[in-house]
């Protein structure tokens, strides 16, 4: 069988995200399709996630880490351009039931033709010497797959590590966490220097085993209808945070010239839906004022510093300016 391939030369993790939804929505039944893809300094959510429990964001927001949510479940990871993604699209054979060792193989083949050993375990990884260097997940919808991985050749570990670190911040979600594993780079296995774009033919050429390949030429229309799925979900942060279950978040924090400030949220489709503040601040009022203005507000910087625009805030914590509130709230 024939299969179509398409390298995107894009790093923007919304930008491929609704690349891959394009090229799953569009391809005909009966096609076989497959990727490879990059996206730089970026954290990706699973679907069932909840997106703020899963990173640091005091860390994220210092080094600009983008964070997209995917269709498909699994795990949360953190990529960037020492890191490889491959996206494989087909009829699902299956009837529904999730099959990740056929498309991990071409990535163990692949390995195999370097002189490296990797296996295939447990759920969705793939290892090499009991360390994981590539995670799996699928998505299936009307007969068809789209199983996608990461491939960690020659990754930053230690942002991957302080990306996706538990804060101090008590989190009760609902959603399904991340499990912290020890993971590995390729190039340390490598007796040879290999470089990422040798691998990646290698990889491809498995991908494609006893298959001719077509490589995809995208039309401007195609560009401008993957533009429109990225605008209207992954640029969203309605889509990449506001989906997460229900959950609740303690946060503590001291400020200079306040206090201590004692917040316990809950929150349930990105929204606060409860709120109490404690402390040992000095102030005049009822803290339920401040509780009650942000309760049913978005956890989002921009829409808790317009909620609070014309609020006095500085008369109910002395010495906590709006911005250092939103700050607490949102990192």
């Amino acid at each position: 069988m024939d299969v179509t391939y398409y390298e995107s030369h894009s790093f923007d993790p919304a930008f491929n995200l609704a690349l891959e939804q394009f090229l799953f929505e569009t391809r005909p039944a009966g096609e076989a399709c497959m990727m490879l893809w990059q996206n730089d300094n970026t954290i990706v959510v699973g679907k069932y996630q909840n997106a703020v429990s899963e990173l640091d964001p005091a860390y994220v927001k210092e080094h600009g880490i983008k964070v997209v949510r995917r269709l498909s479940g699994g795990g949360a990871v953190y990529h960037d351009l020492g890191n490889l993604n491959f996206t494989f699209i087909e009829d699902d054979k299956n009837d529904g039931q999730l099959d990740f060792a056929i498309f991990c193989e071409p990535v163990v083949l692949a390995l195999r033709s370097f002189g490296v050993t990797a296996e295939v375990n447990g759920r969705n990884d793939i290892t090499i010497q009991g360390k994981k260097f590539s995670g799996n997940s699928q998505y299936i919808k009307g007969g068809r797959v789209m199983h996608h991985g990461t491939v960690l050749f020659d990754s930053d570990l230690s942002v991957l590590g302080s990306a996706l670190r538990a804060t101090g911040d008590k989190y009760l979600s609902k959603g399904n966490a991340s499990v912290v594993s020890r993971v590995t780079n390729i190039k340390d296995h490598l007796s040879e220097n290999v470089s990422l774009e040798q691998f990646k033919e290698a990889l491809k050429n498995e991908m494609a085993r006893n298959r001719d390949i077509h490589t995809l030429t995208l039309s401007a229309e195609d560009v401008d209808t993957i533009d429109a799925i990225k605008s209207r979900r992954y640029d969203m942060w309605d889509w990449n945070f506001g989906v997460s279950p229900e959950y609740s978040v303690s946060k503590k924090r001291r400020v200079e010239n306040c206090g201590t400030i004692d917040i316990r949220m809950e929150v349930q489709a990105g929204e606060i839906t409860a709120m109490s503040i404690h402390g040992d601040f000095f102030g005049n009022g009822e803290i339920s004022d401040v509780e009650q203005r942000l309760t049913g507000c978005a956890l989002q910087e921009a829409a808790l510093l317009e909620a609070l625009a014309d609020f006095p805030l500085d008369s109910y914590c002395r010495g906590l300016s709006v911005h250092q509130f939103t700050e607490i709230l949102c990192t």
